[in-house]
């Protein structure tokens, strides 16, 4: 179904655009468009604006490439407003930040990870730890989880706080290699959870 977007409600036909990540969603930008930007990143899957200074359509991520690649494109009830849900690579902000609004979402780090975690191996990166284990198959991957649980009880414990912290680390970095190696991700087991609240 294609979505309609009325370009006319405002005397410049731009309507404005708020940017998620689609993993974390946090809110990374708001910018606008004209019909024009829309069916540019409705094509080509990678958000472009129309830059209000530069008085032209702007891809975002064409000199820095910082892209923000489409993942779901809504519009609100009123057909004057677009949600963009994307993959951002790298910082939105151009002050180098996560977002435009400099906050850091709580759960943001974790999903952020995931997705190092997920290019890392999908890209076969040869020099890369996650990579090797991940290539060595999932009896090794579930047997390094069982030794950073293992290590993180041990350190439980004990009074050494950050001691502790590194090894729940340890043991987080690790599942989330587990859950790759199955097939599933951060969102299902959330799922799960959510469903027994």
């Amino acid at each position: 179904m294609k979505m309609k977007i009325d370009f006319t409600k405002s005397s410049d036909g731009l309507v404005p655009v708020v940017v998620q990540n689609n993993n974390t969603l946090q809110v990374l930008m708001l910018g606008y468009m004209n019909q024009e930007a829309f069916e540019k990143t409705e094509k080509e899957q990678v958000v472009t604006f129309f830059s209000r200074s530069k008085n032209r359509l702007w891809t975002k991520g064409e000199s820095s490439g910082n892209f923000l690649h489409v993942k779901d494109i809504q519009i609100d009830c009123d057909n004057d407003t677009v949600l963009i849900k994307a993959d951002p690579k790298g910082p939105t902000c151009h002050k180098g930040d996560t977002s435009c609004f400099a906050e850091e979402t709580p759960k943001g780090f974790l999903y952020e990870l995931e997705q190092i975690i997920h290019d890392r191996i999908d890209n076969n990166v040869e020099s890369s730890y996650t990579n090797k284990l991940y290539k060595r198959g999932i009896n090794k991957v579930a047997q390094k989880v069982g030794e950073e649980a293992v290590e993180l009880v041990i350190e439980a414990k004990d009074d050494n706080d950050e001691l502790f912290t590194n090894e729940a680390a340890d043991l987080m970095y690790h599942y989330i290699i587990l859950l790759k190696a199955k097939g599933f991700t951060l969102k299902d087991i959330e799922a799960v959870l959510k469903s027994r609240h």
